[in-house]
């Protein structure tokens, strides 16, 4: 097993897809999963990265994924429109298309981000 360091704190990698690398993020970014048809786009965070959906490493869209079954401990679902963030590690994710696996930075789930309350308008 490969120890990361994410936000100063280790995070173990069990195994990689295919691909044998972390995505590298920038802003912007659209990704896709293995595991399910979730899509996403990345907010905010930049760098190395192992975010995953279903359990499994993500692609970039576009790039040819072999589908491989979703660990059932990670298969909580991915909600259209809906952030889902980690601060500690300073990523975000937008869900642009539903899916049945759940998002994660290695073992550490994605929470969906709450909403900011707005100005009162008088």
């Amino acid at each position: 097993m490969a120890d990361l360091r994410l936000a100063g704190r280790p995070v173990e990698t069990p195994t990689l897809s295919s691909r044998g690398a972390n995505v590298i993020l920038k802003p912007g970014m659209r990704l896709q999963s293995a595991t399910c048809d979730a899509q996403v786009i990345v907010v905010r965070g930049a760098g190395d990265f192992d975010i995953r959906c279903g359990g499994q490493q993500v692609a970039p869209v576009g790039e040819a994924v072999e589908r491989v079954p979703a660990d059932e401990a990670h298969s909580g679902g991915t909600l259209l429109g809906k952030r889902y963030a980690d601060d500690e590690a300073g990523v975000e994710l937008l869900c642009t298309k539903a899916g049945a696996g759940s998002l994660s930075v290695g073992d550490t789930p994605l929470l969906v981000k709450g909403t900011k309350a707005l100005p009162a308008s008088d």
